[in-house]
């Protein structure tokens, strides 16, 4: 079993496509049929409006995997709030499967309600809700020789500063130092705060199956050791418990040599902030890792 991630960076169509669909399709087609999985988390998968519907549907994924191994796959696709049915129209979450897809559910601020704040830099600014943008994806996928595997497919929030009312010129310029650090704390305790709700979801799914294979992958926007990276692995030395060190995730990026753990090249830094974790069940099945 090949299992992959992959954020294909806001994958959308005329009017809103940065870059023209037909000049990114030649470009990642081909590596998307290289990683050969069996399994495919993808990330920043956006919707598009067909004429006579009232929602969106995924066709520039279509476009993308039209004549590829993934054509065919099972697809489970993160839903809006309130609404199974319907997708975002940014930023979507889709897991593709060679396998059957037996149960797909979508975690948004179900563990962990959105925090309430008052911004100290924005004049008379009322407390608010600081909740998710993007929910969890928690498929579970039938294997071939029988049983399940459950994969969780995420996207924490990035550590770009959030909005503050009042605190910006332009998208990406600020008024005030003090704004921009309210907006980047924002940002890192939504971020935080997601990967509490991941862990959450994670202990819920082990109480109901202890022996279930687990696959935690997709862009985490932080690398190991940070704080959201902790969250989710619940290390025995952080816990504290040899008893609980079963409940840990394992960091796959681990077993690669220091200098190939990258897997962006931000500003002249390498940094690994996509990740594949697993559970001690998954982690006895695990062979390599390449990036």
């Amino acid at each position: 079993m090949r299992v992959a991630t992959f954020n294909i960076d806001s994958l959308d169509m005329p009017p809103k496509a940065a870059v023209a669909l037909e000049h990114r399709i030649p470009i990642l087609r081909p590596q998307l049929e290289r990683v050969r999985a069996d399994i495919l988390c993808l990330q920043e998968v956006n919707a598009q409006h067909v004429a006579g519907l009232a929602g969106r549907e995924l066709l520039a994924l279509d476009k993308l995997l039209a004549g590829t191994r993934y054509e065919g796959y099972a697809r489970a696709v993160s839903s809006v709030p309130g609404d199974a049915r319907r997708v975002a129209d940014v930023h979507n979450l889709v897991t593709l499967s060679r396998w059957p897809i037996r149960d797909v559910r979508s975690i948004r601020n179900d563990r962990v309600p959105p925090l309430r704040y008052r911004p100290v830099t924005a004049a008379g600014a009322a407390a608010q809700e600081i909740a998710f943008e993007r929910p969890i994806l928690v498929a579970d996928i039938a294997l071939p020789r029988g049983g399940l595997v459950t994969v969780v497919n995420l996207h924490l929030r990035a550590p770009l500063a959030a909005p503050v009312a009042g605190q910006k010129i332009a998208p990406f310029v600020w008024k005030s130092v003090d704004g921009w650090a309210e907006g980047y704390a924002i940002a890192a305790w939504k971020r935080t705060a997601q990967a509490l709700e991941a862990r959450l979801l994670v202990d819920d799914l082990m109480d109901a199956h202890p022996g279930r294979l687990l696959v935690v992958a997709g862009d985490f926007n932080a690398e190991d050791h940070e704080t959201p990276l902790k969250i989710l692995v619940g290390a025995e030395e952080d816990t504290g418990n040899g008893l609980l060190a079963e409940r840990s995730l394992v960091v796959l990026a681990r077993s690669l040599p220091a200098d190939r753990r990258f897997s962006i090249l931000y500003h002249g830094r390498h940094q690994m902030v996509d990740h594949i974790l697993v559970n001690a069940a998954a982690l006895a099945h695990f062979r390599t890792l390449e990036v």
